[in-house]
């Protein structure tokens, strides 16, 4: 079983990849900084932004006992791979899917909003109608730009009265929340100290329900505040993997006394440290989207500017029912019908396991009909799938195609609805 290979050129963070204006989207930090530390002895050019990191993870030395090299994620050293093998790969993946896996995602940016104005001020910059979230709920959001199209995504928790938090991920989130929050009644903080570990799959309930026991009726996309082995926790019913978990966030001097204690407790379930990079398998086949990994400003268009809209990203469910007056919300509905690409799933034919590459293209006989962002390919399951951005005539299921790897290689395939797995979402929002 494989994840995306790392055996691929360097990727160069071009400045004039998608034009000056998208110049600080395209720089995201951890495409430039990851494949260089794959292609050490690659040219590097004036063009290349080197990351910076900024941002500091508690269990950075915990990582490091375990063979992790801490490279950038959002400008936090991330422990990408503890042993970057095909062996350890599977390992990981494997123990989401069957047991459970810990990962430290303390590199998404959390962000307090506090104040009389904080629901104008989050309703004006997400999708979403948050009036409708309660307080101990959460839900998922996107966030546009003013011509309607996607620069970030995030999930909104609503803490308590006049109280919510925004976390987020490589984008322009906590700038654009500032902007609106600008002369309202609202204060808005990053917060690095607080951390997030993510505690991931079918056993992660009964670890956790050694010490809560009222884990096992926290619903999906709910959220409690409560005490984990002594020490002050937020625990989310969430997660990126499309399996069942939870997120714990708890305060920087916390961190590795939650982590190790985890692992301790959760060692008859068979929990193990899992590698950053373990998430880009789990999120293929579960349809979990990776800004800006799946998004033109990763695959330019040839003649317009970087952005997409939700349409062709397949996210529209996250705008709610006859919501108006978030930013980009004329230009969103203006923009349905008009979809220059969709992103839909791939599968090979007649049970081939070969990975689909990114940057393979995909064709229908001898037109090219799209490029494959990310590929998986799964023992567990018995499939190889991948995520791509197709031409909207192509883009239902069924529809032969045939997919033309980097290296020259064919493969034949076909479109296919996501997610792959967990198809009806039970398994994610499963109760007791």
């Amino acid at each position: 079983m494989k994840g995306r290979s790392c055996e691929r050129p360097l990727f160069y963070a071009n400045r004039f990849a998608c034009q000056e204006k998208n110049f600080n989207t395209i720089l995201d930090f951890w495409r430039t900084l990851r494949l260089n530390a794959v292609n050490k002895d690659s040219e590097i050019t004036g063009d290349t932004i080197m990351a910076i990191l900024w941002r500091h993870s508690a269990l950075a030395h915990r990582h490091a006992e375990i063979g992790g090299e801490l490279e950038d994620w959002n400008g936090m050293g991330t422990a990408w791979f503890y042993d970057d093998t095909p062996e350890r790969a599977k390992a990981d993946y494997e123990a989401i899917r069957t047991k459970a896996g810990l990962m430290d995602v303390s590199g998404l940016k959390k962000v307090h909003l506090v104040g009389p104005d904080v629901a104008y001020v989050i309703d004006r910059v997400t999708t979403r109608n948050v009036e409708k979230i309660a307080p101990g709920r959460s839900t998922y959001a996107c966030m546009l730009n003013a011509e309607g199209k996607f620069i970030d995504d995030c999930i909104i928790y609503h803490l308590a009265v006049n109280s919510w938090m925004v976390v987020h991920g490589t984008g322009t989130g906590m700038e654009q929340l500032t902007s609106v929050a600008a002369a309202k009644n609202v204060a808005v903080i990053f917060d690095d100290d607080l951390h997030d570990m993510s505690l991931q799959g079918p056993k992660s309930v009964d670890i956790l329900a050694k010490e809560i026991p009222e884990i096992r009726d926290l619903a999906y996309f709910s959220l409690m505040q409560t005490r984990l082995f002594g020490r002050d926790v937020m625990i989310s019913r969430t997660g990126y993997t499309g399996e069942r978990g939870y997120e714990i966030f708890c305060r920087a001097k916390d961190a590795v006394h939650l982590w190790d204690n985890i692992l301790e407790t959760g060692k008859p379930e068979g929990v193990r440290p899992t590698q950053f990079s373990t998430l880009d398998m789990l999120r293929i086949e579960s349809y979990l989207l990776f800004y800006p990994g799946d998004n033109s400003e990763t695959f330019p268009f040839e003649d317009e500017t970087c952005g997409d809209t939700i349409w062709e990203l397949g996210l529209e469910f996250t705008v709610s029912p006859g919501k108006e007056g978030f930013i980009g919300a004329e230009n969103h509905y203006a923009s349905k019908g008009k979809e220059r690409f969709k992103i839909f799933g791939v599968q090979t034919a007649g049970g081939d396991m070969t990975q689909m590459e990114m940057y393979a293209r995909v064709m229908q006989g001898d037109t090219d009909v799209g490029v494959i962002t990310y590929g998986l390919s799964s023992e567990l399951n018995g499939y190889s799938v991948a995520i791509a951005r197709l031409d909207p005539s192509v883009a239902k299921a069924g529809t032969k195609l045939t997919v033309v790897q980097p290296d020259g290689s064919t493969i034949e395939a076909t479109a296919e609805e996501m997610p792959f797995y967990d198809k009806d979402k039970k398994i994610r929002a499963a109760k007791g």
